[in-house]
């Protein structure tokens, strides 16, 4: 008889993070042993009862999903990591165990838990591309992009951009296009967020 899986979620947004409890709980081999919204939360948690796998998002204020799956990896190597995102693509296969959607049906969830756990499985949601291929870090952008990052960050225009940087404005431009390509965004206040989540730019 298969064994319950015991699960730990950590989620900033607390309507997503009820609703999945909710969610998981019904199911029968499942056991939610807690569900936290902050960082601080998790760790006094995990020092008391550890789980069989953890669900974690990407973008989240104390630290972000990339840098706590890698230490969970490190402190409790026998958790195995899901990330549940709207990105569709931030690690590498070798950072987590598994990779969905927040807009994953519910089967696929629970059949990916159940895998993961149970079979030693990867689990991934069909369009992810692992980091071999399209690599969401620090190194994904060149030395002139993050620095364009860092003036949108702090609200400069393109003309005072290429002022800054003794460029064309169409050069600050071309940089633009390619940056908001490579971090798949298509506005500032996404980019400005997902280059804090990345590293890219500092609060």
């Amino acid at each position: 008889m298969r064994s319950t899986i015991k699960i730990a979620i950590i989620d900033d947004h607390l309507i997503f993070l009820k609703g999945l409890t909710m969610l998981l709980e019904q199911e029968e081999h499942f056991k939610v042993i807690y569900s936290c919204n902050t960082y601080s939360d998790l760790m006094r948690n995990l020092q008391s009862e550890i789980p069989d796998l953890l669900i974690t998002d990407i973008s989240m204020p104390q630290i972000n999903g990339i840098e706590l799956s890698k230490m969970i990896r490190k402190l409790y190597p026998t958790v195995k990591i899901l990330i549940m995102s709207s990105y569709s693509n931030m690690v590498s296969t070798d950072d987590v165990d598994g990779y969905l959607l927040k807009d994953a049906d519910s089967d696929v969830l629970i059949a990916g838990i159940k895998n993961m756990v149970w079979n030693d499985a990867k689990v991934f949601h069909k369009d992810f591309q692992p980091a071999a291929k399209y690599d969401f870090n620090k190194n994904i952008v060149s030395k002139r992009e993050k620095e364009i990052i860092s003036y949108i960050g702090k609200g400069f225009t393109t003309e005072e951009i290429a002022e800054k940087l003794y460029i064309s404005k169409h050069t600050v431009e071309t940089h633009r296009k390619n940056i908001f390509n490579k971090l798949q965004v298509n506005n500032i206040a996404a980019l400005v967020k997902k280059s804090i989540t990345l590293g890219l730019l500092d609060v």
